[in-house]
């Protein structure tokens, strides 16, 4: 399945392959910019599930800079919580299996993505750029 609004989508199967594919860099972030959301939707009050459908960027540096305000945004509404709202139950903005979790976990859950994807991306970049050294890193 498609996910996203415009032009570019985040292909997407919701039953894991036998054997997962190699996603590309351009897949994992675009996945982080999903994690995220859009940067003008607030995370916190229950009105970024009527903003979810992502419009993906064509260009590594738009995704680039998108990444970067999602990020601010994020960071933004981590803040804004305050200690007491991050023990506040997350309520109606997470599946029903959760909503009685700590706002806490799922700002957890949400590091734990950017730093496993951001990792990969990383590892990704320094592969292709040390593939035709004849393997001398």
């Amino acid at each position: 399945m498609s996910i996203g609004a415009g032009e570019f989508t985040l292909d997407y199967a919701s039953t894991p392959h036998d054997r997962a594919p190699v996603t590309t860099i351009a897949w994992r972030l675009a996945h982080l910019l999903d994690v995220f959301g859009p940067p003008t939707a607030p995370h916190f009050d229950g009105s970024l599930a009527r903003h979810r459908a992502v419009a993906y960027p064509g260009t590594a540096e738009a995704a680039l800079r998108q990444l970067d305000d999602g990020h601010d945004a994020w960071i933004r509404d981590v803040r804004h919580l305050g200690t007491a709202g991050l023990a506040q139950p997350q309520g109606a903005i997470s599946p029903p299996e959760y909503a009685d979790a700590p706002m806490a976990k799922l700002v957890l859950h949400v590091h734990r993505e950017v730093i496993h994807h951001g990792a990969e991306i990383s590892l990704l970049r320094d592969l292709y750029l040390w593939k035709g050294s004849g393997g001398h890193l």
